[in-house]
Order: C-alpha cells, then structure tokens, then sequence
C-alpha cells in the first residue's frame, strides 16, 4: 500500500483538528444570539439561575438542557478576567461558506478584509459596523487574523451570529478573486494621494472590497501592490490617527454615501 504524501497527512490532520475545535461564548447577549441561531452547533451551556431565568426563551428556543450551577462555582473554562454576566456557551465555530456566495447577490455589494488584524475586540467591532452597514462580508486570514473567541463575539454584540466571517488562506489570492468577480479593492493607506471619496466618484454603483491593516504596520506591501488603488480617509486636520475598527465603520460609510 502507497505511503500519503506529507501534505495529504498534514491536509487531513488540519481538517481533524478544525472538526474538533469548539469556541465558548460568554455574556448574556452573545450566548442568546447564539442560542437563537439555527446555523449554530450549541454543545454545553452553563448558567447561574438568574442567568437561566433571563434566558429562558433563548433556551427553550434552542433545546438545550442547562447545566445551572451556583454563581461561585463558575466552572466554564473562561479566562478569569471574562465578564460572563453567569452564562457561557460552548458551539462549533459558524461555517458561512465560500467567497463568492457571500460576496456576490446584493445589488451593491460592499466587503472589508482585513490585513493582519488580530485583537479580536477590533474585529467584534468590525463585525458589528459591518452588519449595520450591510457589508457583505468580512474577511480575514486564517493566520495572522482574530479567530472566533468569546471576547470577539462578546465585543460583536451578537454580529458575530449573523455577519458573515471568512478567513481565508491568502490575502493576496481572495483580492485577485474579488477583482475577477468585478470589485474594486482599495486599499487604505494614511499615505495614499486620494481619498475613498475621490476614488469612487463615478463608480458607486460598483461592488467594493476595503482593506485595512493592523494599526500600526498597516498594509502589507504585498497587499499595496495587489489592491487597485490606495486611498485615505478625507481627515480635518494633519495629525492624528483612527483606530482600525474606527476607521472600517468610516471607510464602509464613505464608499456606500452618495
């Protein structure tokens, strides 16, 4: 019998761990978002009886049996800091699928990817910009980028349930792709020569694909080489700097603002 090849091993040891990874959800808001989402895999739920109370309806509507326990017994394996408010969810991470079903469909599509942004309190708030503006999607990297965490969807504020997350393998192959399926992808850059607005005067009514850095480094420069155009946010004054979710909610308003 012909030995695997390493990367068939390593391929299918990759999708092993993934099928056994498991995420727990803390606060009352996040784990009854989750527990009302029918696309969402619920394992375990640990409640204090206020919290059970509270959400009575989310429970039931999901079916699962609590496990109640005495708020100073708290055994949910959450890190101490984590504000659970007596609730935790254990689910599977959301599965959304493939780029194009997401990204394609909307009469004006609009995407945010993310280069290297890893603090997951930034990609919540993204995530919550990003349903409330009726983004698409969002994108980030397998590596290199906030997984699904309690504290990301905690910041999400149940967007988390219902904005589409991707995390794809190369950044610089999923703007090539956006690109064939018709976007423009701007890259955002406090050094770029035009604004968003700028960019898109004329081409509103086209599908856009944003791409925002980590604070700090910024873009890749492979990412700056493979978007379309770099672009700035139009700011009053010389100095200062926005924060990267800050800046997603302001640059998905500007490309959709007429």
């Amino acid at each position: 019998m012909s030995k695997k090849p390493k990367w068939v091993v390593e391929k299918e040891q990759a999708k092993k761990v993934a099928n056994a990874e498991t995420v727990w959800l803390f606060g009352l808001h996040a784990v009854r978002d989750a527990l009302m989402n029918p696309a969402r895999t619920k394992l375990r739920l640990i409640v204090t009886l206020n919290a059970e109370n509270k959400l009575a309806d989310a429970i039931a509507e999901a079916g699962i049996a609590p496990e109640v326990v005495d708020p100073r017994k708290f055994n949910a394996p959450l890190d101490p800091n984590s504000v659970h408010q007596g609730a935790a969810l254990e689910v599977k991470p959301l599965n959304w699928g493939g780029l194009a079903e997401n990204c394609i469909g909307r009469e004006v599509p609009r995407v945010l990817l993310l280069d290297r942004v890893t603090d997951p309190h930034n990609v919540g708030a993204i995530l919550r910009s990003a349903e409330v503006l009726g983004a698409s999607a969002v994108i980030g990297t397998r590596h290199n980028s906030a997984p699904e965490t309690g504290a990301l969807a905690k910041t999400a504020s149940g967007a988390l349930e219902r904005q589409p997350y991707l995390r794809v393998r190369n950044l610089a192959d999923t703007i090539v792709e956006l690109q064939q399926m018709g976007f423009i992808v701007l890259g955002l850059d406090g050094e770029a020569e035009v604004t968003i607005e700028q960019a898109l005067e004329t081409r509103k009514d086209r599908p856009v694909a944003l791409v925002l850095g980590a604070e700090g480094p910024g873009l890749r420069q492979k990412t700056k080489e493979t978007v379309d155009q770099l672009v700035k946010i139009d700011a009053a004054g010389g100095f200062g700097s926005l924060n990267v979710s800050n800046a997603a909610a302001i640059a998905l308003y500007a490309s959709i603002a007429r």
